[in-house]
């Protein structure tokens, strides 16, 4: 599997926190060293009043949100919120009286003293503020953390899927070619040998090289073509098969082992009580960037109809679902004595 979570911590890196931090306390001493036209006490009282906000910011982030908040406990969140709000301005006001400035509040526009209710007022809005903005921006990462993990998890998901559906198809496909290898040796056919060959030439084709999510369209005829050698190998002179291609496959790659299942159960239906049974296939390359393939063959349809316990054709459908959503077609038509398969999906 290719597809895994590179990472599973959700912190934002230290420098994206230093780069922020920096950055606001720039500006609020430009911004208030314009007002003031006091630069140097701007950045003083900054030091004091962004170190504060800081605090209190992760305070409110790494504390109260996870213990209260995220529990839903509400009332012990406001509760303590209004406590850290309260050492938030006792402590940033006595340190701005006692290293900065005995008036804690010179951009007023009147006189004004520490500990009086507009004082508390503005200090709190403005902690109140700057807790806002850094939790804003901290819930925006986490969600672009989730959503990206999530798209994640579902990619995983989706390439697990497809891995177990296309393995479903190999032991199905061996099961079945290994029942008539069976029924052959019983025969004493001298076809038998040959068929071992061919089998060895498919396995080889599974184990190495349908590993990959897509290959080249070529090698798939090819491994189809032994397929048919098999059968024709089985049934002989009650079977033909004549197979086309047109457009350019060359470099068209697809995803592996789809075509198979609806050949297969050509020869396992059109075989069934035929006296003898014709197999047309098509791949088809259209202008459009698309492959088309078709499959028909002719079957009895007065023969009783048999359970069977293949899982090819819900297989694939399957796998043409997840791998192309809706961005494909599969029809699948059945009259008179014709039966026949259409599928068209988008290749690279």
């Amino acid at each position: 599997m290719t597809n895994t979570l590179k990472n599973t911590n959700n912190k934002i890196p230290f420098k994206y926190h230093f780069i922020f931090w920096v950055s606001y306390f720039l500006l609020n001493v430009v911004r208030w060293g314009s007002y003031y036209e006091d630069y140097w006490y701007s950045f003083k009282s900054n030091i004091v009043t962004v170190s504060m906000s800081m605090f209190l910011a992760y305070f409110h982030i790494y504390v109260l949100l996870p213990r209260f908040v995220y529990r839903k406990k509400i009332p012990s969140y406001i509760l303590f919120f209004l406590v850290s709000l309260t050492i938030f301005y006792v402590v940033r006001t006595e340190l701005i009286f006692t290293f900065i400035n005995e008036n804690v509040w010179p951009e007023s526009q009147t006189p004004q003293t520490s500990y009086a209710f507009n004082h508390i007022l503005a200090v709190i809005l403005i902690g109140i503020y700057d807790v806002a903005l850094a939790t804003t921006i901290k819930l925006t990462a986490d969600w672009i953390y989730e959503r990206k993990r999530n798209e994640s998890l579902e990619a995983i998901q989706l390439q697990t899927e497809l891995q177990f559906l296309k393995a479903q198809i190999q032991p199905h496909f061996f099961f079945n070619t290994l029942n008539n290898l069976y029924a052959l040796i019983l025969e004493k056919s001298k076809a038998a040998p040959e068929i071992v060959l061919k089998l060895s030439e498919i396995m080889e084709y599974i184990l190495y090289e349908a590993k990959e999510p897509k290959i080249g369209l070529v090698n798939e005829i090819k491994y189809i073509q032994s397929y048919i050698d098999l059968e024709r190998l089985r049934y002989g002179d009650r079977v033909e098969v004549e197979t086309s291609i047109s457009g350019d496959i060359e470099n068209a790659k697809v995803p592996p082992l789809l075509f198979l299942p609806f050949i297969e159960n050509c020869f396992k239906h059109g075989t069934r009580e035929n006296k003898f049974m014709k197999v047309k296939i098509n791949f088809e390359k259209l202008p459009n960037n698309t492959i088309k393939f078709k499959v028909s063959n002719n079957f009895n349809q007065f023969s009783n109809k048999v359970k069977e316990h293949g899982i090819g054709n819900k297989n694939v459908e399957r796998r043409l679902q997840l791998l192309f959503k809706d961005n494909y077609v599969l029809e699948v038509n059945s009259k008179k004595q014709h039966f026949s398969v259409t599928l068209i999906f988008p290749i690279t």
